[in-house]
C-alpha cells in the first residue's frame, strides 16, 4: 500500500474518536439546552465533567466495535454506502451495549434522550467526518499524490475501456504509466526495466485471453519487484462475483455464490417482510378502504384485480392489485383476466406508437382505453400495488426485490434474464427507484441482477427509503 493510503487509513481512529467524543457532548448540550429543559424539564443530576469521563470510556469501547465490525480495513470500502451500512451497524451495536450496561448499572445515566441523541449524533458526524476523509484522499489522487502508477496488458474492447476510464479520471487513485497490447520478449524487458527503476507500483492485466505461460511471467516480474499484481477475470469469473472455497476429500473446490442472500440472510429478510408488511398494512388500512370504495363507485366489478405472476424459481402464484381497468377487460392468466382483455391486448402489443415495450418479453400500453378514471390516479401513485402487503405477509413475494411479472411474459425470457427469479420478487427494488416504468427491460434485468449479486439488509433499508421519492417523481403514466 500506499505511505498516504496507510496515513489515512490510521487518522481515520483518532477521527472517529473524536466524533464520538463531540456527538456525546452535543447530545448532553441539547438536554441541557433552555429549550429542551422547556419542554421536558430536568429532574437529575448529571455533571458535565462526570459525563465527559463516561463518555471517553465509551468511546474507547464504541471504537473496539468499530475495529471488530472491519470499519478499520487497510483496504477501505470501495462504496460509500457499505461503509455508511458499516458504520450505522457499528454505532447501534455499541448503543445496545450501553442499554445493556445500563440495565445493570442504572447510575450510569438518568436521561435517555441523551443516550438515544448520542446514537443518532455519532452516526451523523462519524458518516460525515469519512465522506470528508474520502473527498480529501481523492482530491489529493487528483493532483497526483497518492496515486498507483500501473502498467496495463491488452489490446481487447474491455481494456480499453478500462484504460479509458483511467485516463478520464485522476481521482480513482490509478495513473497508467504505460500500456502494452501485446507482449513479446521487449515487453517483458521494458516492464521489468520500469519496474526495477520504481516507476510503476502494479501491473494490471486486463486480457483474460492471455496464455497461462505469459500470465505466470508477468506475476514474477510483479512477485520479483514486489509490485502489485492484478488482473481481470476471465469468461466465467466475470459472472461469477462470489465463491466460497470448501473440499471434498481434501480437494479444494470453488463454490460460486449467487446471492448473499442465503442462510441468516434469507432468515433476516423474512422476518423484517413479516414485521414491515404487518406494520404497513395497519398504517396504510384506511387508505386501502377508501380506495376499494372508490373503485366500487367508479366501476362495476370486484374491486381487486388477481393475476398469476411468476415467483422466486418462476413458481406461480396469485398476485394481488386495485383494479384499475373495466372489469370485462382485464387481461392476464389469472382469475380476472378475460377473454375479451387478451384479445384487445393481442390487438394494442402489435402498434409501436401505443406499445412502448414491443421488443421486450413485457409489454407496456401507453394511454390505455381500459383504464378508469380512478385506475389512471392510483396508478400514477402506485396506490394499486398496496394489496401486494398481503402477498409479502403470505411469503409470495417480499418488500424488496425484482419486479414480478407476469406468466405469459416470463414465459419469453432468455436465459440470461432468468437470473431474477432465483429470489422472491419485491413490491420495490433497485430498479422501480432507479426509473420506475421507464427503464427498458434490458437495464432493468442488470439492476436487478446487480442487488441479486450484491444483496444486503442495508441495501433493503435504502430501496424502502428512497421509494416514496420514487413514487413521487413526475413519470410516464400508462
Amino acid at each position: 500500500m500506499k505511505k498516504s493510503e496507510l496515513i489515512f487509513t490510521a487518522i481515520l481512529v483518532p477521527i472517529d474518536f473524536i466524533a464520538l467524543i463531540v456527538a456525546a457532548i452535543s447530545a448532553y448540550q441539547i438536554r441541557f439546552s433552555d429549550i429542551t429543559a422547556e419542554i421536558r424539564p430536568i429532574i437529575f443530576n448529571l455533571p458535565f465533567e462526570q459525563y465527559v469521563n463516561i463518555s471517553l470510556m465509551v468511546g474507547f469501547l464504541w471504537i473496539l466495535i468499530f475495529a471488530l465490525a472491519g470499519l478499520y480495513n487497510a483496504k477501505g470500502f470501495k462504496k460509500i454506502t457499505n461503509e455508511i451500512s458499516r458504520v450505522i451497524l457499528a454505532c447501534s451495536t455499541g448503543w445496545v451495549v450501553v442499554i445493556i450496561y445500563m440495565f445493570f448499572k442504572r447510575e450510569l445515566f438518568s436521561s435517555r434522550f441523551i443516550i438515544l441523541a448520542a446514537w443518532f449524533l455519532a452516526i451523523i458526524y462519524v458518516v460525515c467526518a469519512r465522506i470528508f476523509i474520502r473527498w480529501l484522499q481523492r482530491n489529493l489522487y487528483a493532483k497526483g499524490i497518492g496515486i498507483h502508477k500501473a502498467a496495463i496488458i491488452g489490446s481487447e474492447e474491455a481494456t480499453n475501456r478500462l484504460a479509458a476510464l483511467i485516463y478520464q479520471s485522476k481521482k480513482l487513485g490509478v495513473e497508467i504509466t504505460k500500456r502494452f497490447k501485446k507482449l513479446d520478449a521487449k515487453s517483458f524487458t521494458e516492464l521489468a526495466e520500469l519496474a526495477q527503476k520504481r516507476k510503476i507500483d502494479e501491473i494490471i492485466l486486463a486480457d483474460a485471453n492471455i496464455n497461462k505461460t505469459d500470465m505466470l511471467d508477468l506475476y514474477e516480474i510483479s512477485d520479483e519487484f514486489h509490485l502489485t499484481f492484478k488482473y481481470t477475470a476471465d469468461l466465467l469469473g466475470a459472472k461469477v462475483l462470489k465463491t466460497e472455497v470448501t473440499e471434498i476429500g481434501g480437494i479444494p473446490i470453488i463454490e460460486v455464490q449467487k446471492t448473499p442472500l442465503d442462510g441468516w440472510g434469507k432468515i433476516v429478510k423474512r422476518i423484517f417482510d413479516i414485521v414491515g408488511s404487518i406494520i404497513l398494512i395497519t398504517l396504510l388500512a384506511p387508505l386501502m378502504i377508501l380506495t376499494a370504495i372508490v373503485i366500487k363507485f367508479d366501476s362495476r366489478g370486484s374491486v381487486f384485480y388477481l393475476d398469476y405472476r411468476s415467483g422466486q424459481y418462476g413458481n406461480k402464484f396469485i398476485f394481488y392489485k386495485f383494479r384499475s381497468m373495466l372489469a370485462h377487460l382485464c387481461d392476464g392468466e389469472g382469475p380476472s383476466a378475460t377473454t375479451a382483455g387478451n384479445q384487445i391486448l393481442k390487438q394494442l402489443e402489435k402498434s409501436d406508437d401505443i406499445n412502448t415495450r414491443k421488443e421486450d418479453p413485457l409489454h407496456k400500453i401507453k394511454n390505455d382505453p381500459r383504464v378508469t378514471r380512478v385506475g389512471k390516479f392510483i396508478r400514477r401513485w402506485s396506490i394499486d400495488e398496496l394489496p401486494q402487503l398481503f402477498n409479502v405477509l403470505k411469503g409470495d413475494i417480499s418488500l424488496v426485490g425484482p419486479r414480478p411479472h407476469m406468466t405469459l411474459e416470463t414465459a419469453k425470457y432468455e436465459r440470461r434474464h432468468k437470473k431474477v427469479l432465483s429470489i422472491k420478487p419485491g413490491i420495490t427494488g433497485l430498479a422501480q427507484i432507479s426509473g420506475r416504468s421507464d427503464l427498458n427491460f434490458e437495464e432493468e434485468v442488470k439492476l436487478d441482477t446487480y442487488y441479486i449479486e450484491n444483496w444486503s439488509f442495508f441495501r433493503d433499508i435504502a430501496i424502502l427509503l428512497r421509494t416514496p421519492m420514487a413514487v413521487m417523481r413526475q413519470r410516464k403514466v400508462y
